[in-house]
């Protein structure tokens, strides 16, 4: 019998802050973004919400940068990435976070992505992806 594995995460959500593109030493591109993604209810009229951390490489990063700020609806498909070090006191530290391999729009046109109307192309599909 095969060992199974899968990690996949479909999320929903709207981003917290704007998005800052940034450069590793080598030049790849790279973001990290807060998605506040609205629980289901669990009793009539209570709403909770999770932060949760994510991050985009390369060109999932640019198009993430390009096209969302803050309070935009962002649809993101990826994988669960956890991480692990000592602090500078020598405790352990953990971190859980989402790497987006694609980023899908969802509002409607034009709603919160006015600079996307100017884009044919991901207009089209309203969606881009990398795999890397």
């Amino acid at each position: 019998m095969a060992n199974f594995n899968l990690n996949k995460v479909i999320l929903g959500g709207r981003l917290t802050s704007d998005v800052e593109l940034k450069q590793t030493p080598s030049g790849v591109s790279v973001c990290t973004f807060t998605l506040a993604v609205n629980r289901r209810h669990s009793k009539e009229g209570e709403q909770n919400t999770d932060f949760i951390s994510c991050q985009a490489w390369k060109n999932t990063a640019e198009f993430i940068s390009k096209y969302f700020k803050k309070g935009s609806s962002l649809c993101i498909v990826g994988s669960v990435q956890t991480r692990s070090w000592k602090d500078s006191n020598g405790n352990n530290r953990y971190a859980t976070d989402i790497v987006a391999e694609e980023a899908m729009f969802v509002d409607s046109k034009g709603e919160d992505t006015p600079s996307a109307q100017n884009d044919s192309q991901n207009q089209k599909s309203g969606s881009y992806g990398y795999n890397p």
